[in-house]
Formats: C-alpha cells, structure tokens, sequence
C-alpha cells in the first residue's frame, strides 16, 4: 500500500524541494583531527544497529491505544467535546494523536538526514565529516523505523507541519554551514529528545518504548557533536554574527512551541481551527508538556554561547528561562543507560525462555 493511501490528509506536493545555497567543502588535511570529535566517530561506528532486528516487531499494538496515554493527557479532556464522545471515538483520539506526534517525528528524522547530508558537504573540517558521515545513517534508519510503525502499527500519517517544514526549509536555504548544526541538531533534534523522552518514560506499551529508547541513543550523541562543533565554532564569531545566531533560534523555537499544539487532530474531529487552538492553548497537559520540551535546547542553547538578553527575554516569555540550569550530560549517559539496560532486559529474557527451552526437550527426552 502507498504511503499517500495512509494519510489523513495527502501532503500538497508529493516531492518538497529547498532550493539549495552554499560551498561544498573539501579539506585536503588528513591528519588526526580534535581529540573529541573523533572519539564521537569512534563512538558512532560502535553503535551502529539494525532496527530490523535490535527492535522486536512481533510486539502487537493496540492502534486505539498505542502507548496507554492517559485521558488527562488527552486535550479535549474536561471539554464539553469529550464528554461527548464514546469510548469508540475516544480510542480513535488517541490512535490520531500517536499518528500525528509519530508522523512529525518520522519528517523530522528525513530532515536530520538531509541536514547531516548537507554538514557531510559543507563543514570545512574532516573530523566533523567524518562523524556526520554516521549520523546519516543513523537518521537513516530513524526514519525507517518511524516509518515502519506508523505502516504496520497505526496504518495512518499526519503529513509534515507547516511550521516543522518552515524551519527545516529555513535551516537548509541558508547559506552558511554552521546553519544546519542550529537548526537540526540543537533546535529540532532538542526539542525531538524531549519529546521522545517524555513517551519513553510514560508509556507502558513495549514497543514504542523500544523504538524511543534505541533512537534516543543515537540522538544522544549527535546533540553532543553539535554542541562541540558549534561551541568551537562560536567563540570566533563577532557580537554582530552572534545576534544572528540568536535571532534565528528565537525565531525557530517560537515555530517549534506553535508546532506543538496538534491542532491537525482536532480539525480532523470536526472542530473548527479556531476553537482548536484554543482547547489546546487552555490544555494544562499541553502548558506542561511544552515547557518540558525545551528542556534540552535551552541548555544547549546557552551551552554554545548563545545567551544574549534578546533571547534570554524570549525564554522567559516562553516560561522555559530556568531551564538553562539543565544538566545536559547527565541527560545524555541516562539516554544511554535506559538503552543498554532495556537491551539486557529483553536479551536476558530470551536467553531465559531458550534455556528453558532446551531443558524442557531434554527432561522429554530422558521421560520417554
């Protein structure tokens, strides 16, 4: 079946095209590079993965009720919307939303694809290439595996928000190549760890929490290249270059936080765009739940050098200034923790069931 008989909405273009600006870049210095960027290349050969077999597809999914959200968690909860609707309608809510958040989780990951793609091209220095190398693998196989659940286990996608594809189109028509590292890997990718984090650690459905938790090991590392290599990068820049910096990460993350609101589903049930805006804007779930997704680009924003009064003024409107605060890296090595611990979990179960497995034929051999 085509991906365009799935959509709840068919995209307007079947094929996006971002006018591309900008020098390919060629280092003919071959020699070892900085210390730390090649330790993350290391790191991402290590751990490259098959989600074809790291992830277990046989998990069935409930399509009503993909990841046990909760009904407070639900926007039209408490509305006179809600008390309306059936136990029927109510599962359909939910399947539209996991559809909705996969789906932009599925375009954000074929964007991070292109934009490593684009740092593989333009970034002046080899280590960097070489690391963003992997990341295009990594972002990759993201996409297959979003894709992949969105098909097998939900049978239906949301196409691309306007404001994602806004910022992804932004990111990639400038011309500058530190651009795609901003937009990506500290903006979308930022405010895609929280939110994978966010349904990692609330869902009790086992397959989403596999996909979220073997994704998010990789973004883990790529938020770190964008940190080094952006940090390095910025400390030589003028106060002027900087401003600009800024302004395009208020710009992009006031994008983001209006992405937020999945005002896409509500339109689906039939409720105008304007009232759907605001049951989301009312919604204390939603009010939470965006704060908490700044949680890693705030802290990474600041991390980089990027702390002018213009866009410290822009975090406290938004209500996420203190989160500046967060501990990044104790973050990033949780992320790996769960990954590693979920794999010995589910591997050590298996060997289990073998065991048991062979012990059971061979106590049937010896009784026969």
């Amino acid at each position: 079946m085509s991906t365009h008989d799935l959509y709840v909405k068919g995209p307007q273009e079947p094929l996006w095209q971002v006018p591309a600006s900008g020098a390919a870049r060629f280092s003919w210095e071959y020699d070892d590079g900085r210390d730390r960027l090649l330790a993350l290349y290391q790191k991402g050969k290590d751990k490259q993965w098959d989600g074809a077999k790291r992830i277990d597809w046989d998990l069935e999914v409930d399509p009503y009720d993909p990841l046990g959200t909760p009904d407070e968690a639900m926007t039209l909860y408490g509305t006179p919307h809600w008390a309306k609707m059936t136990d029927r309608d109510k599962g359909e809510l939910r399947l539209h939303y996991t559809s909705w958040q996969f789906s932009q989780f599925l375009h954000g990951e074929q964007g991070a694809m292109v934009c490593a793609a684009r740092i593989v091209e333009s970034v002046p220095d080899l280590d960097a290439k070489f690391y963003s190398a992997t990341q295009t693998m990594d972002e990759a196989r993201h996409a297959e595996i979003y894709g992949r659940f969105l098909h097998e286990k939900l049978g239906m996608l949301y196409p691309v928000n306007d404001n994602l594809q806004a910022l992804l189109g932004d990111t990639l028509r400038d011309s500058r190549w530190d651009m795609p590292y901003l937009g990506m890997q500290v903006l979308i990718e930022g405010l895609a760890l929280a939110a994978f984090g966010m349904i990692r650690d609330t869902t009790d459905k086992p397959l989403p929490k596999q996909i979220l938790a073997y994704v998010m090991q990789d973004e883990a590392r790529h938020v770190a290249f964008g940190r080094m290599a952006l940090r390095d990068y910025y400390r030589q820049l003028s106060d002027a270059e900087l401003k600009e910096r800024e302004e395009f990460v208020i710009e992009g993350c006031y994008l983001m936080r209006d992405r937020l609101r999945g005002v896409e589903v509500l339109e689906n049930f039939g409720i105008p765009k304007k009232e759907a805006e605001q049951i989301s804007e009312e919604s204390e779930f939603l009010h939470l739940f965006r704060k908490l997704l700044f949680s890693r680009i705030v802290p990474c924003v600041k991390d980089i050098g990027l702390w002018g009064e213009r866009l410290q003024k822009a975090y406290v409107d938004m209500g996420v200034f203190d989160l500046g605060d967060s501990n990044l890296d104790l973050l990033m090595a949780q992320d790996e923790e769960i990954a590693e611990q979920l794999d010995k979990e589910r591997f050590a179960a298996e060997e289990a069931a073998r065991v048991a497995e062979v012990e059971g034929a061979i106590e049937a051999g010896a009784s026969s």
